[in-house]
């Protein structure tokens, strides 16, 4: 849709576009929510009053503010310019981070203690230095957004979305393939082939009804499909009254006990929160959107510092999908109602019985619709002479994301990593060390290795020079190519990486290399 003037009343704050957004984003975030609940109660195990009456209220308190801020942003935005085509930026719980938190912070403390809230405790810090981080990362990040390659910053966003957002998706649609493809197919032709449904009812509602109907239906004759029973609907309304957030500012100090072990990893992935966010704010302005990038991470960093003062333990991010909820019609209203509903949803203890109603594999097909767009507008928006640094910048998700399908393989069957067993592992083609070593800090990994590829494509070799060097320099203290942050992590990628620098920079000085004539860029070609 192109844009068009506005009239004197102003950007709308609803079109009919985003009812479509709505339902899709609005699932979405559905979606996070009853992952993030199950995390709460059946993994940390933490007190059902602690997680309906403490934990969502205040994890809805941030995202309310969250998607009212990028609403409010993007009806300035609009006033300003005068165009009616703008969308907000998604936004919610941060889901790489809602795992790193639980698994990695939350659930070694509370197996420690034997107690679950000091778990909550150490989360609480967690986002408490990862606010900080946001905030002040917001001033650095406008640099960097100047400095990389739209190929580098889009492919290690596709590379995120490809691996962490595809493929647990594509997996459940698989497993439940009669809900699964079904719903695929409705959301398909409706956001991608352009077919409308009767009275405009929007795709990821049909298919989230569909869903239902397949397993209450299969419940009537006694099949439990999805893990969706009659008991399990009945007894989910025990949860069901309303929570105000109150202030967990104490809490948030006893947490305190355990900065060591927290610092480790908030600050390699605020970091990663960064770049992240660098990269969602080039994707909207691929869509043809232009956020300032130093407004949209504090703010992230501000409504993350207000959810964890109020007791949540999860991060908050612009999401990963802003092209494709403005393909599909989404605008500013769609934002703000998806708000209001996750408020909502957690102040009265909704989720409980929306995790006991709803098949998760219903919605999953939305999530694998926005992987696709993400990863093919790494293609799409930059030059097609740019598509092998977009390739090599999935890489290291796909490395990353490789690893942890070892990992829980491994964990299941109770088998500890020895480096007996690593070796054993190589012999039979699965190369674990070099997963660990290329997914370390994997979206910073394809950045830096993306931009050289671009810049050595475009034959400005000393500009890759410096991108090597960085390379070398966030390897050395562990930021990529390592687990944690320290000194000389891993001291032969990092010395790899100078040797590269070095090399590129002796290329580019003595010319060795030919300018040859500009070729057009084949996505400019015309079609025979």
């Amino acid at each position: 849709m192109t844009s068009t003037t506005l009239g004197r009343s102003g950007p709308k704050l609803w079109v009919p576009g985003d009812w479509n957004a709505f339902f899709g984003f609005g699932t979405n975030i559905l979606v996070n929510l009853l992952v993030l609940t199950g995390l709460l109660q059946f993994v940390l195990k933490m007190p059902t009053e602690l997680i309906f009456g403490r934990i969502l209220p205040a994890t809805g308190l941030m995202m309310f503010l969250s998607t009212g801020y990028y609403a409010w942003l993007a009806w300035s935005y609009a006033k300003r310019t005068g165009r009616d085509d703008v969308c907000a930026l998604p936004s919610g719980i941060s889901v790489p981070h809602m795992f790193v938190v639980t698994f990695v912070i939350m659930l070694p403390i509370a197996i420690e203690t034997g107690d679950p809230v000091m778990g909550w405790e150490a989360g609480l810090v967690w986002v408490f230095f990862q606010s900080f981080i946001l905030m002040i990362g917001g001033f650095i990040a406008p640099f960097v957004r100047r400095v990389t390659p739209r190929a580098a910053l889009l492919g290690a966003l596709a590379g995120v979305s490809i691996a962490f957002i595809s493929m647990k998706p594509a997996f459940d649609m698989f497993l439940n393939p009669v809900i699964g493809m079904v719903s695929f197919g409705i959301i398909l032709v409706a956001w991608f082939g352009g077919v409308r449904y009767p009275r405009g009812i929007p795709a990821g509602l049909i298919a989230i009804a569909f869903g239902m109907a397949v397993v209450w239906i299969a419940a009537m004759f006694g099949y439990s499909i999805a893990g969706i029973s009659p008991e399990g609907f009945r007894a989910a309304f025990s949860n069901f009254g309303f929570s105000f957030p109150i202030p967990a500012i104490d809490h948030v100090q006893d947490g305190f006990k355990y900065l060591g072990v927290i610092l480790v990893t908030a600050i390699p992935f605020g970091i990663y929160d960064l770049v992240e966010a660098m990269d969602n704010v080039e994707s909207a302005e691929a869509a043809g959107d232009h956020y300032p990038t130093t407004r949209v991470l504090t703010a992230d960093g501000v409504v993350s510092l207000i959810g964890c003062l109020m007791g949540n333990p999860f991060i908050n991010a612009v999401y990963i999908g802003h092209p494709g909820w403005k393909a599909m019609g989404g605008r500013i209203g769609y934002s703000f109602a998806t708000g209001v509903m996750v408020i909502l949803l957690c102040w009265f203890g909704i989720i409980s019985v929306m995790l006991a109603l709803i098949p998760v594999v219903a919605i999953s097909p939305i999530l694998l619709y926005i992987g696709m767009l993400i990863g093919a507008q790494a293609f799409q928006s930059t030059p097609a002479r740019h598509a092998p640094a977009v390739v090599l910048a999935l890489l290291p998700s796909i490395a990353a994301w490789a690893q942890t399908m070892v990992d829980g393989a491994l964990g299941a069957a109770g088998v500890q990593v020895t480096p007996d067993l690593v070796a054993a592992m190589a012999g039979n083609g699965v190369l674990y060390q070099g997963l660990h070593i290329l997914g370390g800090g994997a979206i910073l990994s394809g950045l830096i290795l993306a931009s050289i590829a671009v810049f050595i494509i475009e034959k400005k070799l000393e500009t890759a020079a410096v991108f090597a060097f960085v390379g070398a320099a966030l390897t050395f203290f562990g930021f990529m190519h390592g687990s944690a942050i320290g000194i000389n992590v891993t001291p032969l990628v990092a010395l790899a990486y100078a040797m590269l620098a070095g090399f590129l920079y002796l290329c580019g000085r003595l010319e060795t290399v030919e300018t040859p004539a500009p070729q057009p860029d084949a996505a400019l070609e015309p079609a025979e």
